[in-house]
């Protein structure tokens, strides 16, 4: 039997993955999410085709940026108005959208295609703790790699003849 995986519905299946923000550096954990968001950990990575995974992220609120980040950092948009260009420090898009921080971190470092709102979609982060009905869809958390102990595995069927 071949141990080749090929392009199956089980290689295809996207796992729900859950990463807790707390004291994590901004740049390393958003390079770690958009990896997952495309699917290069998986063997079946194709840059053409969407194969990657969901992630979930708790205490938004709570990364750090390294250096002078947290005073120099502009967060710009356009209003698409005359003079509507508007900046908004490190600090201040911290306490009014945690969770913007981190998804314009994660966008910057998805490809610039047309997959790039699609991967994003994928992308779920909370403030706190609470993540809500999400809890439910967990397979994987970051800090140990390995399935969650609320997900029962399946026990194989016995043979009684």
């Amino acid at each position: 039997m071949s141990q080749v995986v090929g392009n199956t519905a089980l290689a295809y299946a996207r796992v729900w993955h859950h990463v807790d923000a707390s004291e994590r550096v901004l740049g390393k954990l958003a390079e770690r999410i958009a990896i997952v968001l495309m699917g290069k950990h998986k063997p079946i990575f194709d840059p053409s085709a969407d194969c990657g995974d969901y992630v979930v992220i708790t205490n938004a609120r709570k990364v750090k940026v390294t250096g002078s980040k947290a005073e120099q950092v502009l967060y710009r948009h356009h209003t698409m108005f005359p003079g509507g260009l508007k900046e908004i420090p490190y600090k201040t898009m911290m306490q009014r959208k945690p969770d913007e921080i981190i998804r314009q971190a994660v966008s910057g470092m998805l490809p610039k295609n047309k997959l790039r709102e699609r991967r994003l979609q994928r992308l779920r982060i909370f403030e706190d703790d609470d993540m809500g009905v999400f809890q439910h869809n967990i397979l994987k958390r970051w800090e140990d790699g390995t399935l969650t102990q609320s997900v029962p595995l399946a026990k194989a069927p016995s043979s009684q003849a």
